[in-house]
């Protein structure tokens, strides 16, 4: 085996981010694309030092004509390097990128329950980081949305998804993957500038790299990086000051879902059950920073979509509203009103 610097840095990578436990089952999402097949290469040259079990995965969204002859190509793949492969195909074409997204972690979630895989593995790059970076800027949001993605994250109790190649450009996999001579297959539909993410990465960045900085993908991802610090922090803190505010009253615990809008966040909350006080008075006390946080939590819960900028300011502008204030209905009919020292949702 060539033991490239590519190696080299995956694999401090993982150990010093304790990415994965030796011996555990790892379920690889393949395309066919440079940077999955960067990915397994990787995982699999790796593989004797760790101990691994490696399964590949592919899901077809049915959006080309050529979508059957991918999958049997990267089968191929998975037979010529003894892995086992799993196929999942969408019953319907998915024509938008957000429901392609969700129908594909429930695939995988599905495939990593059924054959008792512990990780789903994925190729996401610091490319990828850096227009998901730019791409949340455009429509409008926090520091949440400005790192999305992130090393890892529970998909269910059992299961994490993992992102190795963070640090890692597209450029670097391309150059990896010639290296190796990996077969590639070209996805017609990264070249579609209909979808926004297309035209980030076709147009906007290579006019930044060109116009800015040589090295602009690698900065974005630097700030997604210290972002994710940041909002970890940010969160627990909002999280245990939002107990405060409500409280003994009654709350449940559930998963949240991937930050995929304005102000959304991957970590695991706690759901207040309607009708619901918080005391303003220790919300008072706190920065405008987490008492923002505390009302988008607040809302993620109730809200059956991402709680919009809008709908979290006119929550956290009755902290210091005059008694009896109250808000216009939010999604789904709730209403927040001022009662003295209380904020009531109802």
């Amino acid at each position: 085996m060539v033991w490239t610097p590519l190696h080299a840095k995956i694999h401090r990578t993982i150990r010093s981010r304790h990415l994965f436990e030796r011996n555990q089952r790892l379920l690889i999402a393949v395309s066919g694309g440079q940077d999955s097949l960067c990915l397994i290469k990787l995982l699999l040259d790796l593989q004797s030092k760790w101990g691994w079990y490696l399964g590949i995965a592919h899901c077809d969204h049915r959006w080309r004509p050529d979508s059957q002859a991918n999958a049997n190509h990267v089968e191929n793949l998975a037979k010529t390097w003894a892995i086992s492969f799993y196929l999942e195909t969408a019953n319907q074409p998915i024509n938008s990128e957000a429901a392609a997204r969700d129908w594909r972690y429930q695939a995988l979630s599905a495939i990593a329950q059924a054959n008792n895989y512990q990780y789903i593995v994925t190729g996401h790059t610091a490319s990828d980081r850096a227009e998901t970076l730019l791409y949340n800027l455009i429509r409008g949001t926090g520091a949440d949305g400005l790192q999305a993605l992130t090393w890892q994250r529970p998909l269910t109790t059992a299961i994490m998804l993992v992102r190795p190649l963070l640090e890692i450009t597209r450029s670097q996999t391309e150059q990896f993957c010639q290296e190796f001579k990996l077969p590639i297959w070209e996805d017609s539909t990264n070249q579609d500038l209909q979808y926004a993410r297309n035209r980030i990465r076709q147009e906007l960045i290579p006019y930044l790299r060109d116009n800015f900085n040589p090295q602009v993908e690698s900065a974005l991802a630097q700030t997604a990086e210290l972002l994710q610090a940041e909002v970890e922090y940010l969160e627990k803190a909002a999280q245990e000051l939002r107990e405060k505010a409500l409280g003994s009253q009654c709350v449940a615990e559930v998963p949240s879902v991937e930050a995929t809008g304005v102000m959304g966040h991957e970590e695991d909350s706690l759901t207040p059950l309607l009708p619901l006080r918080l005391n303003r008075r220790v919300l008072q006390k706190a920065p405008l920073a987490l008492q923002r946080r505390v009302m988008r939590q607040i809302l993620q819960q109730i809200l059956t979509d991402a709680a919009s900028f809008e709908h979290i300011e006119k929550l956290t502008a009755l902290i210091i509203a005059p008694s009896r204030s109250q808000t216009d209905p939010f999604p789904g009919g709730a209403i927040a009103q001022v009662e003295g020292d209380w904020i009531c949702l109802k």
